[in-house]
């Protein structure tokens, strides 16, 4: 027979208690006579082996600075063209030709028109037969008056008429061309030399212009 502890409960509910863990001050002595979990042993960093000798370290890898932002664009730009119109009377020969050597040889400066004062029809055979010789091809051209030029503006008027133009606000300056209209094939062949000529001089004058202003 179990007999209790003398507190005046059953000695059965009294060690039931007991028995649910160690007493508080069980535990102080286990912490005091140094029976408490041990920390693991303290670890020092690992360090880096030095590099054997004759082999060289390793650097760190080369990264391109950010691109500047901001900064002025130095790359080359087009000049721009000038507006240059040829005319003549019927837009069927000089002006044509002109029209026709300027766009061949001078398209990076020049952005040439033609047109006539009294416009003819078609454009004469012999001035498609011409610019030929030259590898020039105006197959698409058509005789165009000047109040259809001039819905465009111009900067440059050049005028083979042998009449006075005058246009407000436009340059004009004046070439002295033969018409050749109604002519035999020698003189056709003539004016569009003395044409070329003049449209090349032209064009180089507008190039030198453009170099002197960047």
């Amino acid at each position: 027979m179990v007999q209790g502890n003398g507190s005046g409960g059953g000695g059965i509910r009294g060690n039931r208690y007991r028995l649910l863990g160690p007493r508080r001050n069980d535990v102080q002595g286990s912490e005091a006579t140094g029976n408490a979990p041990k920390a693991g042993p303290v670890q020092s960093p690992v360090r880096p082996s030095p590099p054997h000798p004759g082999t060289a370290e390793p650097k760190p890898p080369v990264t391109n600075p950010p691109a500047a932002t901001g900064a002025p664009n130095t790359a080359h730009t087009a000049p721009a063209k000038m507006r240059v119109l040829f005319v003549c009377i019927g837009n069927s020969c000089r002006s044509q030709m002109a029209e026709g050597f300027a766009k061949a040889y001078g398209a990076d400066i020049v952005a040439a028109r033609s047109a006539g004062l009294s416009p003819a029809t078609t454009i004469a055979t012999m001035t498609k037969q011409v610019l030929g010789e030259h590898n020039i091809r105006i197959d698409d051209h058509f005789p165009k008056g000047m109040e259809i030029a001039m819905r465009e503006p111009a900067d440059l008027v050049v005028n083979m008429s042998g009449h006075p133009l005058q246009l407000r606000g436009t340059r004009v300056i004046e070439w002295r061309v033969q018409d050749p209209i109604g002519m035999k094939e020698s003189v056709y062949r003539e004016v569009a030399s003395q044409i070329e000529s003049l449209v090349m001089r032209l064009i180089l004058d507008l190039r030198n212009s453009a170099a002197g202003r960047r």
